[in-house]
């Protein structure tokens, strides 16, 4: 516990920490070949190559990609990613980092990043739920809003795509920063590893077509969670949970969490 302690102090005090070698050797191995598969499906919910933030356009208008969207549907139809998020490993630390019991514990996004097969891409430095235009003053007063989620990055193989802003996540931009001169570090995930990280944390993703990326990438919420979060999360298209019902009793108790607190206040629905 005093380890894991360690980390929640690196979090907090950074904006991120790497949890090294997450997965045994079999669900590696599995999560590996599912993703493989995955990435060589015909699936329309894709991150497209020169689109940084949703709506994306339907896979079939996409020269290239660089994210595959809603792994965990049913028409994916891949177990190990469900055993995946809602593993021990998984809800133990989320529940250490928010302070909550499972039961409190909502489904949210989980996706995969891949590298695109003909052209690179580069995200821009963003925080995900703060606007860029943000002012000075409208920044400081969302940086309070407490974090009722976390998100976090599964290398499958050794990924060295994120790079972050070390501790950004506690205070505004600098006038340097504001104007896009950023410097920030590269975070270094051997297949395996998972990078916990705060949303607040300024960060972006360097997209080379070469070598292969395979990175789960999550989040997790609490019910606890304000309309800002839940508008983040439902603007990426989940009403597919709502038709969706999941033999895994795990996850079916967190989709489950996430239709009953489906909020109308937002502008995003679970419908259609």
């Amino acid at each position: 516990m005093a380890s894991f302690n360690h980390n929640l102090d690196s979090l907090k005090t950074d904006g991120y920490v790497i949890l090294p070698n997450q997965l045994s050797s079999e669900l590696h191995k599995s999560l590996r070949l599912a993703a493989r598969r995955t990435r060589k499906k015909s699936w329309p919910h894709v991150r497209t190559v020169g689109k940084q933030f949703p709506p994306w356009p339907d896979a079939s208008t996409a020269n290239d990609v660089w994210g595959i969207q809603h792994i965990l549907h049913p028409d994916i139809s891949e177990r190990a990613f469900e055993g995946w998020y809602a593993s021990d490993a998984i809800l133990d630390t989320v529940e250490a980092i928010l302070g909550v019991k499972e039961e409190e514990l909502q489904l949210e996004l989980c996706n995969m990043l891949v590298n695109p097969e003909n052209t690179s891409f580069e995200l821009s430095w963003h925080r995900d739920a703060i606007p860029a235009d943000a002012t000075e003053e409208e920044e400081t007063e969302m940086l309070k809003t407490p974090n009722f989620g976390t998100q976090w990055n599964t290398a499958l193989v050794d990924d060295e795509c994120l790079e972050v802003v070390p501790g950004s996540h506690r205070r505004v931009r600098t006038e340097a920063e504001r104007n896009g001169q950023i410097e920030g570090i590269k975070v270094v995930l051997k297949a395996g590893d998972s990078v916990f990280y705060d949303h607040n944390i300024l960060h972006r993703a360097v997209y080379p077509t070469r070598p292969e990326r395979l990175t789960l990438h999550a989040c997790m919420g609490s019910t606890r969670a304000d309309n800002q979060r839940r508008k983040t999360i439902l603007q990426h298209g989940m009403g597919w949970v709502k038709e969706t019902e999941f033999e895994n009793p795990r996850l079916e108790s967190l989709r489950k969490r996430l239709v009953v607190l489906e909020p109308e206040a937002v502008g995003y629905t679970l419908v259609g």
